[in-house]
């Protein structure tokens, strides 16, 4: 799966570095600095980084972009920054706390791709494992007697999916709703399912080794989870495709990149 970048800035050189010379590594998109323009690509893009081609930006776009970079989503997506010596000094005088990765030209193409990709596959290890940490660990937590209990309990829901970024989005948008628990892959999702409940299992169809389908079997293959509600989560648009999904009866399948008024409709119709 590539990264997508969300590209920014006066360099338009850097940025057709991009689109030419970086397609194979890369999905790259462009936006203008305006706020709006920016966070709809945030927000339908899903961007994996973004990166701001500076050019003898003037002070107030930096300001702007400052502003923006700063607040939620945009302060999650990983920053950097290329310019020359004078533009990337000037960037970091007015926002060091961005904390962005600094590429200075002169640099190639295959250099920003090797640095970019380098700095994303450590963050997704880090993601990974931190994730795989929370599922392993027992839970030693010791909680104080409610002094009332509630009268409904949050329903639980296993997420299943190998993109870190994925898990990450689905327990922001959930986690006060419902009790989550996340998987990296299907064994992990299958070992947990061993010896504890859940009440829905959101699961991506593609993932490799052990694909959504051959987890489905076994789940339904286990008397103890045969009866599980199963939701795909899934990049397959063709119709043939489409039709081998629903042909293994799960009790719903989304798109991605999941439009989230779906998700919280398909879990309600499921979970009432």
């Amino acid at each position: 799966m590539k990264y997508r970048v969300l590209l920014i800035g006066n360099n338009r050189g850097v940025i057709k570095e991009f689109f030419t010379y970086m397609d194979y590594d890369f999905e790259s998109l462009s936006s203008s600095e305006h706020y709006d323009d920016i966070m709809r690509h945030i927000k339908y893009v899903q961007p994996n980084v973004i990166v701001y081609c500076l050019l003898q930006e003037k002070p107030d776009d930096i300001k702007r972009f400052i502003n923006i970079a700063s607040r939620e989503p945009a302060s999650r997506i990983p920053l950097v920054i290329i310019g020359d010596a004078a533009d990337c000094s000037e960037f970091l005088s007015m926002a060091s706390e961005l904390n962005p990765l600094v590429l200075q030209k002169p640099i190639s193409s295959q250099n920003i791709a090797e640095a970019i990709t380098g700095m994303l596959r450590k963050k997704d290890l880090k993601e990974q494992y931190d994730l795989k940490t929370d599922m392993e660990a027992p839970d030693t937590s010791i909680e104080e007697p409610a002094e009332e209990e509630t009268s409904e309990q949050k329903k639980h829901i296993l997420i299943v999916d190998d993109d870190s970024r994925m898990l990450r989005l689905l327990k922001s948008y959930l986690s006060e709703r419902y009790e989550l628990a996340m998987a990296i892959n299907g064994s992990v999702a299958l070992k947990f399912l061993e010896t504890k409940d859940t009440d829905l299992v959101l699961l991506d169809y593609e993932m490799p080794t052990e694909n959504g389908a051959a987890v489905l079997e076994k789940i339904r293959a286990n008397d103890r989870t045969k009866d599980l509600p199963v939701v795909f989560l899934t990049g397959v648009t063709e119709k043939n495709k489409i039709q081998e999904v629903l042909a293994l009866k799960p009790q719903g399948y989304l798109l991605k990149p999941i439009d989230m008024n779906k998700l919280s409709s398909t879990i309600k119709g499921i979970l009432g």
